[in-house]
């Protein structure tokens, strides 16, 4: 199912690829310039752009794993299209054409994206900020109800790169980059049992997927009530698994050891 999402001066197409990834397209409607965001799969990325009539520009990768770069030089072939992606990560980046770190921005037309780092889940990513447009690609740093395994980095890095996407304006529209909320909403309750936005949500998620909905995009404000990867600094849920006088690292390596061995 594929859906545009409409913002102040972008468009966002969102369309499911391989299993359980999103890919989005995003468009400056002045200019035409057109990014997508990681590349799961060329076919659909490809397939998408054109139902829409849109002409990829470019490619924004977050990180460098393959179901988000694995369409780099496919769309590259087939569109001519600039790819960016993360310094830190510059040898793991098919076809990468600008490499940029934390706090520089790239744009679409007149759009500007600040580019966040974000290590944790992989030692480069990162994830991009339409503040214009109240929008943030996070690839696989959140997730609704989630975040990404530590796959390279520490907990006390994720810890942190959350706290850099919690600082964002509540508003803040999150495309994530998969669709695990389901089973990151079971995962949830566990920890935060009393928490009723959390049980409200989760109920909502079930009719969803039974619905065969998306549960992507989420918000900023949503997530920051309901998520328990965003809330380790949060007293009630350290009360709620045993850690009240815990430090937030240390909450936040537990919560996600506990979501590892679910």
């Amino acid at each position: 199912m594929r859906q545009v999402h409409k913002f102040k001066a972008v468009d966002v197409c969102q369309f499911p690829c391989l299993s359980d990834n999103y890919g989005f397209l995003v468009r400056d409607r002045q200019s035409g310039q057109c990014a997508a965001i990681d590349t799961p799969d060329a076919d659909a990325i490809s397939a998408a752009a054109e139902a829409e009539g849109w002409t990829i520009t470019h490619i924004w990768n977050t990180h460098w794993h393959p179901d988000h770069t694995g369409g780099n030089l496919a769309l590259k072939e087939r569109w001519d299209c600039t790819i960016i992606g993360p310094a830190a990560e510059r040898d793991r980046i098919p076809g990468a054409d600008r490499l940029v770190e934390g706090n520089e921005t790239v744009s679409l037309g007149d759009v500007p994206a600040d580019i966040i780092a974000t290590p944790g889940h992989t030692t480069g990513h990162i994830i991009y900020h339409l503040a214009s447009e109240g929008v943030a690609f996070v690839g696989d740093t959140l997730f609704a109800l989630g975040c990404g395994r530590l796959f390279e980095g520490t907990p006390a890095q994720m810890w942190d790169s959350l706290l850099k996407v919690r600082a964002l304006p509540a508003e803040t529209t999150i495309f994530c980059a998969h669709e695990y909320t389901a089973a990151n909403a079971r995962f949830a309750v566990t920890i935060e049992p009393e928490n009723r936005a959390l049980l409200e949500r989760h109920e909502e998620i079930i009719r969803l997927r039974q619905e065969g909905q998306p549960t992507v995009p989420t918000t900023l404000s949503r997530e920051a009530e309901t998520n328990p990867f965003l809330r380790a600094d949060n007293p009630a849920l350290k009360s709620a698994i045993g850690m009240t006088d815990a430090d937030d690292v240390s909450v936040f390596a537990e919560v996600r050891q506990r979501k590892d061995n679910f």
